[in-house]
């Protein structure tokens, strides 16, 4: 039976998933999700030792291997110090910008299961010399204000030590008809679509990995050994790209707009140094998108990448390619995506695994002219 698609439901998935914590190296919450949301859909279903949830669900002609790859981190914070009147000095776990977290609330998890919510600050601008309070403070001069008056309170009431982590205390919202707001939507969106796909395939002719990673914001790590181990002969990660069709960028620079439906890569990264996408996944995913009637966007990404750069190198080289959801102010505790956005790649999704012949995959490997 097909799953709905409706955007309600998929709004309660997508807000389960992005008001739950679990930052780069703490994925332990979202991969719990992840699992009760897959288990009734899989044929196999298993975890790594690093973490990662992988999903199987068998096609008709098993052999050929399609893998689906949407990273279960956000960005976040680990507490490296605690000083004697109870502020917390912190690090970044990931691409943290400091502009995105002053005077943001937080909540501290700690080790033994407690939420404590905190508040980052730095020192008043009434009291900073004019060039100081015009400048984005570096994070060094960061401080999370957990309510407490000293260290030992710290430590021994709320139950913080050094070493626990902090995510952006934020719920999902509806901004508008169609649009949400909230955090972690990079990349708990392109796990709803992957989840939200997976669950829907009924007819595809190759075996369906799907695939919830870990540590891809600190580099791409849990892809690179699930990677190896399944031996995909195609992959799609689902990742959020750029959205900037905002005031004050014109419209050349756009990389991909907001509503006008998922963005299909052809590059992404500084000179296309993340993934140059293979031209023929490119090709038959545009192909689909028109045969379906799917909206879509074609990108060419100047920063950032995604799991499928990684993919693409494992072991002799898998064809890889990115469907992209469009996001606003990404890495920010208030981003923005278009839900009809992320419900038509998951379409997209769908409808490329169930049209993907065998030996259309076979075909990508590669000649032998002798």
């Amino acid at each position: 039976m097909a799953v709905s698609s409706g955007r309600e439901e998929f709004y309660k998935l997508l807000k389960t998933l992005s008001e739950t914590p679990g930052p780069a190296g703490r994925e332990q919450l979202v991969q719990g999700v992840v699992v009760d949301q897959l288990r009734d859909y899989a044929d196999e279903l298993y975890t790594d030792a690093l973490g990662n949830v992988v999903a199987v669900k068998r096609g008709s002609r098993g052999g050929r291997k399609i893998m689906l790859a949407a990273h279960m981190d956000e960005i976040g914070l680990f507490v490296r110090h605690i000083d004697e009147r109870g502020f917390l000095r912190v690090s970044a776990i990931g691409g943290v910008t400091e502009r995105s977290l002053i005077y943001q609330r937080v909540i501290v998890y700690t080790r033994d299961g407690r939420k404590v919510r905190g508040v980052i600050g730095l020192k008043p601008p009434h009291i900073a010399k004019p060039e100081e309070a015009r400048q984005v403070p570096e994070l060094r001069e960061l401080f999370v204000d957990v309510g407490a008056t000293s260290r030992k309170e710290v430590e021994e009431e709320l139950g913080i030590r050094v070493g626990d982590i902090a995510v952006f205390d934020r719920e999902l919202q509806w901004l508008g008809s169609s649009r949400v707001t909230g955090k972690a939507l990079d990349d708990r969106v392109g796990l709803a679509v992957m989840i939200w796909a997976f669950r829907d395939i009924e007819s595809s002719e190759a075996d369906v990995y799907a695939v919830a990673t870990v540590q891809e914001e600190v580099g791409l790590k849990g892809a690179r050994t699930i990677a190896y181990r399944i031996a995909p002969d195609i992959a799609l990660a689902l990742d959020v790209t750029v959205a900037n069709d905002t005031p004050g960028v014109a419209e050349h620079e756009w990389i991909a707009r907001l509503g006008a439906g998922p963005a299909i890569k052809v590059a992404d990264g500084r000179n296309a140094t993340g993934l140059i996408a293979h031209p023929k996944l490119v090709e038959k995913l545009i192909e689909v998108a028109k045969q379906e009637g799917i909206p879509h966007q074609v990108e060419v990404a100047t920063g950032g990448t995604t799991d499928a750069s990684i993919i693409a190198l494992t072991r002799e080289g898998v064809p890889a390619a990115v469907v992209s959801i469009p996001a606003r102010y990404i890495h920010s505790p208030v981003e923005v995506i278009d839900i009809n956005d992320a419900i038509n790649a998951a379409k997209l999704v769908k409808s490329f695994t169930e049209k993907v012949t065998v030996e259309w995959i076979e075909s990508l490997k590669g000649t032998r002219y002798k």
